[in-house]
Formats: structure tokens, C-alpha cells, sequence
């Protein structure tokens, strides 16, 4: 996690731009977001969103490769390994992002994510389940693309945690698309598990400058689109589950 010593050129010409990044994405925001009519607001942030992820991607040197046709609206459930994983996916289409509480006082990224129109999970709070399911299904409603980490956590993608079924309501109530997806990452010129994903007892700031000083990580998407749900939303959670575990032995094979 030290490797930003190697180059402290390289990490700190991207900290200014990553600056200079967020500065534009204030102002573009505030350009097409802070004055649109409320029912427009939604897709404004979504696309606000894409806009600014692909300009970060640029500054963090994240390419991206996906497979699969990417989903443009229902419920897209992926397994969770880094902050990055918000960035990679904004950048692919326009979605709202399901994540828990903690993420809205992160530097940085919980200011991105709360004028994204983030869904914030209470998860110590089991009576906002209910309320949390309900804006879900209202921004599934509206044809967005909501995405959502199961797991609950991040790992270091040695697995994939099992799913929780509690905010996979809304997918057995309605007709609505359901993808699994699976993130991957590579990094020629470290450890992923240590320096790209972000799990475990991680601090933002040092993960984040430490990141800023590889040459470049490799950001790969799979998506696979369900033809049936189920009903029930813990067998939905399994199916959705064992999906992404099926990618994961695919790719690895």
C-alpha cells in the first residue's frame, strides 16, 4: 500500500486532476441538475452520473471492458469489491445506485453519491427497511436502471458472498428486467485484492492516493440478463446468487 512513494509525480498530478474533475462536476451538476423541474430530476442526475464516472475512470487510468448487453432499466445485481465498482458501472449506463448509510460521510465519493440520488440503506435500522424497498420500487417505476449489491459489503473477490434477500422485494412484485452481473479487476502492477478492492478495516483517503500511483487497472463487466425471477424473494436471492458464482467459475476457467 505504499507504492505511491515510487511515484509521487504520477499520484500527485492525479490528485489535481482528480480535483480539477470534481470542481467540473459540481458545476456541471449544479448547470443541469440543481434548476431541473422535479420529475426530470432523476434521469438528470443518472446522466450527470455517467458523465462525470467517465471523466474519474480517465483520471484513475480505469479501462473498461464489458460482456453481455449492458442493462438500461429493472433491477441490476452485482457483486461488490471496491468504491470503483459505482464509477465502472455509472460509466457503462445511466442507474441509481442502492448503498449503505456509511457511504454519505465518505470524503469524496459520499458528496458523489448523495447528489447521484443514492438510495441509502439504515441497515442497523430494520424498520427503514420497508421505506428503502419502497424507493427502490418507485425509481424501478420510473424505467431507471437500479443497482444493487447483495452482499452487503465489499470483498477481495476471492468469492462471493452470500446474498441478502431483504431489498430484492421489489423484484418479486412486478415484471421488471433482473440482471446479474459480475466485477472483476487486474492490476499489472500490484495486488488486487489488497489495493483495488476496498473491504476489511480500509481507509479511503490512503486507499485511494495509494490507487492513484498504478499505471493503469483493468475493469471488466459480465452481465447476464434472467428470463424467469421467482416469487420468493430468499430463492430469488440464491438464483440471482448462484448466477454470479456461475460467471465467476466461467471466467476463471
Amino acid at each position: 500500500m505504499n507504492s505511491w512513494l515510487k511515484h509521487p509525480l504520477r499520484v500527485a498530478g492525479r490528485l489535481l486532476w482528480l480535483g480539477g474533475e470534481l470542481f467540473l462536476a459540481a458545476l456541471n451538476y449544479g448547470i443541469h441538475c440543481a434548476l431541473c423541474p422535479r420529475q426530470s430530476l432523476p434521469s438528470a442526475r443518472a446522466a450527470w452520473l455517467q458523465s462525470s464516472s467517465r471523466r474519474l475512470l480517465r483520471v484513475l487510468r480505469i479501462e473498461t471492458e464489458f460482456n453481455g448487453n449492458v442493462p438500461s432499466r429493472g433491477l441490476l445485481v452485482c457483486n461488490h469489491l471496491s468504491y470503483l465498482d459505482i464509477l465502472v458501472l455509472a460509466a457503462l449506463a445511466p442507474c441509481v445506485f442502492v448503498a449503505k448509510q456509511e457511504v454519505q460521510h465518505w470524503p469524496v465519493f459520499g458528496w458523489f453519491a448523495k447528489l447521484a440520488g443514492t438510495v441509502f440503506v439504515h441497515r442497523e435500522q430494520r424498520t427503514q427497511a420497508g421505506r428503502t424497498v419502497d424507493k427502490i420500487e418507485n425509481a424501478l417505476q420510473t424505467g431507471a436502471l437500479v443497482v444493487l449489491f447483495p452482499e452487503g459489503t465489499s470483498s477481495g473477490g476471492e468469492t462471493v458472498l452470500p446474498f441478502k434477500s431483504s431489498l430484492l422485494e421489489p423484484a418479486t412484485r412486478r415484471t421488471y428486467s433482473l440482471t446479474a452481473g459480475l466485477l472483476r479487476y487486474e492490476l499489472g502492477d500490484g495486488d488486487v485484492s489488497e489495493e483495488v478492492c476496498y473491504w476489511k478495516d480500509m481507509t479511503l483517503v490512503p486507499h485511494l492516493i495509494n490507487l492513484c500511483s498504478k499505471r493503469t487497472v483493468q475493469a471488466s463487466a459480465l452481465f447476464h440478463h434472467l428470463r424467469e425471477g421467482n416469487a420468493d424473494r430468499k430463492q430469488l436471492a440464491r438464483q440471482l446468487h448462484a448466477e454470479v458464482l456461475r460467471m465467476k467459475h466461467a471466467v476463471a476457467i
